[in-house]
Protein backbone atom coordinates (compact mmCIF):
# COMPACT_ATOMS: atom_id res chain seq x y z
CA UNK A 1 0.00 0.00 0.00
CA UNK A 2 1.32 3.42 -0.96
CA UNK A 3 2.21 5.53 2.07
CA UNK A 4 1.69 9.12 0.94
CA UNK A 5 2.64 10.56 4.33
CA UNK A 6 6.08 8.96 4.11
CA UNK A 7 6.46 10.28 0.57
CA UNK A 8 5.70 13.82 1.69
CA UNK A 9 8.02 13.52 4.71
CA UNK A 10 10.86 12.60 2.37
CA UNK A 11 10.05 15.40 -0.06
CA UNK A 12 9.97 18.12 2.60
CA UNK A 13 13.12 16.67 4.24
CA UNK A 14 11.58 16.62 7.71
CA UNK A 15 14.01 16.06 10.59
CA UNK A 16 13.53 16.04 14.32
CA UNK A 17 16.61 17.31 16.18
CA UNK A 18 17.22 17.36 19.93
CA UNK A 19 18.62 20.68 21.14
CA UNK A 20 18.64 20.34 24.94
CA UNK A 21 16.64 19.71 28.06
CA UNK A 22 16.77 19.53 31.83
CA UNK A 23 16.20 17.31 34.85
CA UNK A 24 14.82 19.23 37.83
CA UNK A 25 13.09 18.86 41.17
CA UNK A 26 11.14 21.35 43.26
CA UNK A 27 9.62 24.68 42.29
CA UNK A 28 11.25 25.99 39.16
CA UNK A 29 10.71 27.88 35.94
CA UNK A 30 12.52 27.82 32.61
CA UNK A 31 12.15 30.58 30.01
CA UNK A 32 13.53 30.90 26.50
CA UNK A 33 13.19 32.96 23.36
CA UNK A 34 12.55 30.91 20.25
CA UNK A 35 14.34 31.33 16.95
CA UNK A 36 13.08 28.11 15.33
CA UNK A 37 9.82 28.05 13.38
CA UNK A 38 8.86 24.69 14.86
CA UNK A 39 9.93 23.76 18.38
CA UNK A 40 8.95 20.64 20.30
CA UNK A 41 8.98 20.07 24.05
CA UNK A 42 8.69 16.51 25.35
CA UNK A 43 7.68 15.75 28.95
CA UNK A 44 9.66 12.54 29.42
CA UNK A 45 8.84 12.37 33.14
CA UNK A 46 7.04 14.50 35.73
CA UNK A 47 4.80 17.35 34.70
CA UNK A 48 4.92 21.04 33.88
CA UNK A 49 2.83 24.03 32.84
CA UNK A 50 3.60 25.43 29.40
CA UNK A 51 2.93 29.03 28.48
CA UNK A 52 3.73 30.73 25.18
CA UNK A 53 2.62 33.76 23.24
CA UNK A 54 -0.93 33.38 21.98
CA UNK A 55 -2.12 31.18 24.86
CA UNK A 56 -4.71 32.54 27.30
CA UNK A 57 -3.94 29.85 29.90
CA UNK A 58 -1.08 27.40 30.50
CA UNK A 59 -1.18 23.88 29.05
CA UNK A 60 -0.60 21.08 31.54
CA UNK A 61 2.01 18.64 30.26
CA UNK A 62 1.93 15.16 31.79
CA UNK A 63 4.40 12.27 31.40
CA UNK A 64 4.76 11.37 27.74
CA UNK A 65 3.08 14.54 26.45
CA UNK A 66 4.66 16.56 23.66
CA UNK A 67 3.92 20.12 22.56
CA UNK A 68 4.83 21.43 19.11
CA UNK A 69 5.12 25.21 18.98
CA UNK A 70 4.29 26.66 15.59
CA UNK A 71 5.98 29.99 14.90
CA UNK A 72 6.00 31.14 18.56
CA UNK A 73 8.54 33.64 19.89
CA UNK A 74 8.91 32.65 23.56
CA UNK A 75 8.13 29.81 25.91
CA UNK A 76 7.93 29.26 29.67
CA UNK A 77 7.86 25.93 31.51
CA UNK A 78 7.08 25.97 35.21
CA UNK A 79 6.43 23.24 37.73
CA UNK A 80 7.27 21.63 41.02
CA UNK A 81 5.95 22.43 44.46
CA UNK A 82 7.14 23.31 47.90
CA UNK A 83 7.62 26.38 50.05
CA UNK A 84 11.09 27.31 48.81
CA UNK A 85 11.88 29.98 46.23
CA UNK A 86 11.21 29.31 42.58
CA UNK A 87 14.48 28.43 40.87
CA UNK A 88 15.35 29.60 37.37
CA UNK A 89 16.42 26.59 35.28
CA UNK A 90 18.66 26.91 32.26
CA UNK A 91 18.26 24.03 29.78
CA UNK A 92 21.53 22.34 28.85
CA UNK A 93 22.53 21.24 25.37
CA UNK A 94 24.37 18.14 26.51
CA UNK A 95 25.38 16.26 29.60
CA UNK A 96 21.94 15.39 30.97
CA UNK A 97 22.56 12.92 33.76
CA UNK A 98 20.25 9.90 33.59
CA UNK A 99 21.71 8.51 36.80
CA UNK A 100 20.58 11.61 38.67
CA UNK A 101 17.03 11.37 37.34
CA UNK A 102 14.38 9.83 39.58
CA UNK A 103 11.50 9.00 37.26
CA UNK A 104 9.07 9.24 40.18
CA UNK A 105 10.08 12.64 41.56
CA UNK A 106 11.93 14.61 38.89
CA UNK A 107 10.64 16.63 35.99
CA UNK A 108 12.44 15.51 32.84
CA UNK A 109 12.15 17.62 29.69
CA UNK A 110 13.70 17.27 26.25
CA UNK A 111 13.50 20.08 23.74
CA UNK A 112 14.23 20.15 20.06
CA UNK A 113 13.33 21.57 16.72
CA UNK A 114 11.71 20.34 13.54
CA UNK A 115 13.70 21.17 10.43
CA UNK A 116 12.07 21.17 6.98
CA UNK A 117 12.71 22.74 3.63
CA UNK A 118 10.67 25.75 2.51
CA UNK A 119 7.83 23.67 1.09
CA UNK A 120 7.67 21.66 4.31
CA UNK A 121 7.54 24.75 6.49
CA UNK A 122 4.51 25.97 4.56
CA UNK A 123 2.75 22.60 4.75
CA UNK A 124 3.37 21.99 8.45
CA UNK A 125 2.56 25.59 9.33
CA UNK A 126 -0.84 25.17 7.67
CA UNK A 127 -1.50 21.81 9.33
CA UNK A 128 -0.74 22.71 12.95
CA UNK A 129 -2.26 25.23 15.35
CA UNK A 130 0.01 27.67 17.25
CA UNK A 131 0.45 24.96 19.92
CA UNK A 132 -0.23 21.30 19.11
CA UNK A 133 -0.63 19.44 22.42
CA UNK A 134 -0.10 15.72 21.90
CA UNK A 135 -1.20 13.68 24.90
CA UNK A 136 0.32 10.31 25.70
CA UNK A 137 -3.03 8.80 26.70
CA UNK A 138 -3.26 5.13 27.77
CA UNK A 139 -4.93 4.19 24.46
CA UNK A 140 -2.88 6.18 21.93
CA UNK A 141 0.34 7.13 23.67
CA UNK A 142 2.15 3.90 24.52
CA UNK A 143 4.43 4.01 21.50
CA UNK A 144 5.13 7.70 22.03
CA UNK A 145 6.12 7.19 25.67
CA UNK A 146 8.39 4.33 24.70
CA UNK A 147 10.03 6.40 21.96
CA UNK A 148 10.63 9.29 24.38
CA UNK A 149 12.26 7.00 26.94
CA UNK A 150 14.56 5.49 24.33
CA UNK A 151 15.49 8.95 23.07
CA UNK A 152 16.26 10.17 26.59
CA UNK A 153 18.33 7.06 27.24
CA UNK A 154 20.47 7.84 24.18
CA UNK A 155 20.79 11.54 25.05
CA UNK A 156 22.07 10.74 28.50
CA UNK A 157 23.89 7.44 27.92
CA UNK A 158 27.00 8.82 26.18
CA UNK A 159 27.52 5.52 24.38
CA UNK A 160 29.35 4.78 21.16
CA UNK A 161 27.29 5.96 18.19
CA UNK A 162 24.98 8.04 20.37
CA UNK A 163 24.91 11.03 17.98
CA UNK A 164 23.63 8.80 15.17
CA UNK A 165 21.16 7.05 17.49
CA UNK A 166 19.80 10.35 18.80
CA UNK A 167 19.05 11.53 15.26
CA UNK A 168 17.24 8.28 14.46
CA UNK A 169 15.23 8.26 17.70
CA UNK A 170 14.32 11.93 17.27
CA UNK A 171 12.92 11.08 13.84
CA UNK A 172 10.84 8.27 15.32
CA UNK A 173 9.60 10.50 18.14
CA UNK A 174 8.48 13.09 15.61
CA UNK A 175 6.67 10.44 13.58
CA UNK A 176 4.92 9.10 16.70
CA UNK A 177 3.99 12.64 17.73
CA UNK A 178 2.28 13.30 14.40
CA UNK A 179 0.62 9.88 14.36
CA UNK A 180 -0.78 10.44 17.84
CA UNK A 181 -1.82 13.99 17.00
CA UNK A 182 -3.78 12.74 13.98
CA UNK A 183 -5.56 10.16 16.16
CA UNK A 184 -6.44 12.64 18.88
CA UNK A 185 -7.39 15.75 16.93
CA UNK A 186 -9.96 16.88 14.41
CA UNK A 187 -7.48 18.17 11.87
CA UNK A 188 -8.14 21.36 9.92
CA UNK A 189 -8.45 21.03 6.14
CA UNK A 190 -4.99 20.60 4.64
CA UNK A 191 -2.29 18.19 3.55
CA UNK A 192 -1.98 16.29 6.85
CA UNK A 193 -5.69 15.60 6.96
CA UNK A 194 -6.02 14.55 3.32
CA UNK A 195 -2.99 12.26 3.56
CA UNK A 196 -4.64 10.38 6.42
CA UNK A 197 -8.11 10.13 4.85
CA UNK A 198 -8.74 6.48 3.97
CA UNK A 199 -11.61 7.17 1.54
CA UNK A 200 -9.47 9.49 -0.57
CA UNK A 201 -6.34 7.34 -0.43
CA UNK A 202 -6.95 5.57 -3.80
CA UNK A 203 -7.31 8.91 -5.57
CA UNK A 204 -4.19 10.28 -3.91
CA UNK A 205 -2.32 7.15 -4.97
CA UNK A 206 -3.13 7.91 -8.61
CA UNK A 207 -1.94 11.51 -8.36
CA UNK A 208 1.20 10.62 -6.43
CA UNK A 209 2.12 7.68 -8.66
CA UNK A 210 1.47 9.42 -11.98
CA UNK A 211 1.81 13.18 -11.53
CA UNK A 212 2.39 13.60 -15.28
CA UNK A 213 -1.27 12.80 -16.00
CA UNK A 214 -3.95 15.46 -15.83
CA UNK A 215 -6.35 13.49 -13.68
CA UNK A 216 -10.00 14.38 -14.15
CA UNK A 217 -12.73 14.23 -11.52
CA UNK A 218 -14.27 11.16 -13.12
CA UNK A 219 -11.04 9.13 -12.85
CA UNK A 220 -10.35 10.18 -9.27
CA UNK A 221 -13.95 9.70 -8.14
CA UNK A 222 -14.05 6.24 -9.70
CA UNK A 223 -10.85 5.26 -7.89
CA UNK A 224 -12.37 6.37 -4.58
CA UNK A 225 -15.67 4.56 -5.36
CA UNK A 226 -17.61 7.80 -5.01
CA UNK A 227 -19.81 9.90 -7.24
CA UNK A 228 -18.17 12.82 -8.99
CA UNK A 229 -20.04 15.36 -6.88
CA UNK A 230 -19.48 13.58 -3.55
CA UNK A 231 -15.78 13.15 -4.31
CA UNK A 232 -15.28 16.80 -5.26
CA UNK A 233 -17.06 18.00 -2.13
CA UNK A 234 -15.17 15.65 0.19
CA UNK A 235 -11.80 16.40 -1.35
CA UNK A 236 -12.24 20.14 -1.01
CA UNK A 237 -13.52 19.80 2.57
CA UNK A 238 -10.62 17.56 3.62
CA UNK A 239 -7.74 19.04 1.60
CA UNK A 240 -8.86 22.67 1.67
CA UNK A 241 -8.44 22.83 -2.10
CA UNK A 242 -9.81 21.08 -5.22
CA UNK A 243 -8.02 18.02 -6.65
CA UNK A 244 -6.44 20.00 -9.50
CA UNK A 245 -4.82 22.45 -7.05
CA UNK A 246 -3.55 19.52 -4.93
CA UNK A 247 -2.05 17.86 -8.02
CA UNK A 248 -0.32 21.11 -8.97
CA UNK A 249 1.15 21.45 -5.49
CA UNK A 250 2.35 17.84 -5.55
CA UNK A 251 4.02 18.47 -8.90
CA UNK A 252 5.76 21.54 -7.52
CA UNK A 253 7.09 19.59 -4.53
CA UNK A 254 8.49 16.94 -6.88
CA UNK A 255 9.98 19.68 -9.04
CA UNK A 256 11.71 21.31 -6.08
CA UNK A 257 13.32 18.02 -5.07
CA UNK A 258 14.50 17.36 -8.63
CA UNK A 259 15.98 20.84 -8.97
CA UNK A 260 17.79 20.48 -5.62
CA UNK A 261 19.10 16.96 -6.02
CA UNK A 262 19.24 16.02 -9.72
CA UNK A 263 20.82 17.42 -12.86
CA UNK A 264 17.73 17.04 -15.04
CA UNK A 265 17.11 19.92 -17.44
CA UNK A 266 14.12 22.20 -16.87
CA UNK A 267 12.62 21.13 -20.19
CA UNK A 268 12.90 17.43 -19.39
CA UNK A 269 11.46 18.02 -15.91
CA UNK A 270 8.50 19.87 -17.43
CA UNK A 271 7.72 16.87 -19.64
CA UNK A 272 8.22 14.42 -16.76
CA UNK A 273 5.64 16.30 -14.68
CA UNK A 274 3.08 16.56 -17.45
CA UNK A 275 3.42 20.17 -18.57
CA UNK A 276 2.82 21.04 -22.21
CA UNK A 277 5.93 23.22 -22.43
CA UNK A 278 8.93 24.42 -20.47
CA UNK A 279 7.43 27.91 -20.29
CA UNK A 280 4.15 26.60 -18.83
CA UNK A 281 6.11 24.71 -16.17
CA UNK A 282 8.34 27.71 -15.40
CA UNK A 283 5.30 29.97 -14.98
CA UNK A 284 3.64 27.51 -12.61
CA UNK A 285 6.86 27.02 -10.65
CA UNK A 286 7.46 30.74 -10.23
CA UNK A 287 3.87 31.24 -9.10
CA UNK A 288 4.38 28.60 -6.39
CA UNK A 289 7.89 29.51 -5.19
CA UNK A 290 8.48 33.09 -6.30
CA UNK A 291 11.53 32.02 -8.31
CA UNK A 292 12.22 30.60 -11.74
CA UNK A 293 13.32 26.94 -11.80
CA UNK A 294 16.92 27.86 -12.64
CA UNK A 295 17.10 30.54 -9.92
CA UNK A 296 15.67 28.08 -7.40
CA UNK A 297 18.29 25.47 -8.36
CA UNK A 298 21.12 27.96 -7.97
CA UNK A 299 19.99 29.42 -4.64
CA UNK A 300 19.17 26.09 -2.96
CA UNK A 301 22.44 24.48 -4.03
CA UNK A 302 24.38 27.53 -2.89
CA UNK A 303 22.77 27.26 0.57
CA UNK A 304 23.62 23.59 0.93
CA UNK A 305 27.21 24.05 -0.23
Amino acid sequence: MTDQLSEVFELVEVRGLVSGGFVAQGSRVSRASLAETFKFLAMVGGQARLLTDGLDAPIELLPGDVAILNNRTEVELSGGNGDGPVREIEPVESGLDLLAADWNTHDIVLGGRIDLNEAGQTLLGEALPPVAHVQASPTTGANLRGSLHRLFDEVTGNRIGSAFAIRQHAQLVLLEVLRTYVEQTELPPGWLRVLTDERLRPALTLMHSHPDKLWGLNDLARAAAMSRTAFAERFRAVAGMPPRAYLNRWRMMLAQRALRDADISVGALAIELGYASESAFSTAFKRETGQSPLRYRLTTRARTG
